[in-house]
């Protein structure tokens, strides 16, 4: 596998150019200058030309922020189920080939296709099936052996599909899952971007699957029974079981905003997955619960427009 080389300041800075907004960062040092310069003026203050000096001197200035590079040259990927393909081309399989980040596959327009100029050779799914957030930080590390210029994250899942709602995972301690896994990729790659995509809405699948008797018939074989166990029952308990799960899934998501939030090489979806209305059409006709084909191009698309936007949604 390729190592994807590391671009000196002059490249990225011609690089950079392609973005459609960049921090004006002379414009701020300007402005700076003519505030200090004015203080002086105004207060009479006798060090005046020290203060000058400060504004000139560039390693005393304010340092700008990093840019954010809207075509990196290669990604890796790590999560679960969903970015390995699984049950999208065969039933209990992963599909990777079809993988809405590092899919190749025939007619597969995923997030390396749309971004890189050699998707095969650069980019690497360090995925698993069945991973939860606790397995994140272990995944990063594999991901930083390939110094991988943009990183994708797509996890939860599984912390809230559990076989009792007493089994998922804690949202304080899915956090600082995710905290050690980001803080394990900058150890190693302070300049790497990393794009987060939220945690499905849940609730919502369990709404449009339960819409297909045969996928009920599935979800009975233990599938997310968190959610999805006793799907036509609205009795009290279960609605109420349903919306702990839902707002678990929103509390994980807090946490991947407020982590990625404080990191400015990091760029959370801003909800976009968890908002997305998907239907009947975007769900695995194996388990009426993993994205079919359909829903990893989907998947693709939000992350492709997250990625190449000139700033993270607000």
């Amino acid at each position: 596998m390729r190592v994807s080389p590391r671009r000196t300041p002059g490249e990225i800075a011609a690089r950079a150019g392609r973005a459609r907004r960049r921090p004006r960062t002379r414009g701020a040092v300007a402005v700076l200058a003519a505030a200090a310069a004015l203080l002086t003026a105004v207060t009479g203050c006798e060090d005046g030309a020290g203060s000058d000096d400060a504004a000139r001197d560039p390693s005393r200035s304010p340092s700008p922020s990093p840019l954010w590079d809207t075509s990196p040259d290669s990604l890796a990927a790590v999560g679960d189920s969903i970015t390995r393909g699984f049950d999208a081309c065969s039933v209990l399989a992963d599909c990777p080939e079809v993988s809405w980040a590092t899919g190749t596959g025939d007619g597969m327009r995923s997030l390396a296709r749309r971004l890189l100029d050699d998707p095969a050779g650069s980019s690497w799914n360090h995925a698993r099936s069945g991973a939860t957030m606790a397995d994140l930080p272990a995944q990063m590390a594999r991901a930083v052996r390939h110094r991988p210029e943009l990183v994708t994250v797509m996890v939860g899942g599984n912390d809230a599909c559990r076989d009792t709602v007493a089994l998922m995972t804690p949202a304080e301690e899915f956090r600082a899952g995710f905290r050690t896994a980001l803080k394990t990729l900058r150890e190693a790659l302070p300049k790497t971007q990393v794009y987060v995509a939220s945690v499905p809405d849940l609730h919502r699948l369990w709404s449009e699957g339960r819409k297909n008797p045969v996928g009920k018939q599935i979800w009975k074989l233990g599938i997310c029974q968190s959610m999805l166990g006793d799907p036509d029952s609205f009795d009290a308990a279960d609605v109420e079981r349903r919306e702990e799960v839902r707002e678990r899934v929103i509390a994980y998501n807090d946490a991947l905003a407020d982590v990625c939030g404080a990191d400015p090489l990091c760029r959370y979806d801003g909800g976009a997955v968890f908002d997305y209305h998907f239907t009947g059409k975007q769900l695995s006709a194996w388990d009426w619960f993993h994205p079919s084909r359909n829903g990893q191009q989907r998947l693709a698309e939000i992350a492709h427009r997250q990625i190449t936007a000139a700033a993270p949604p607000s």
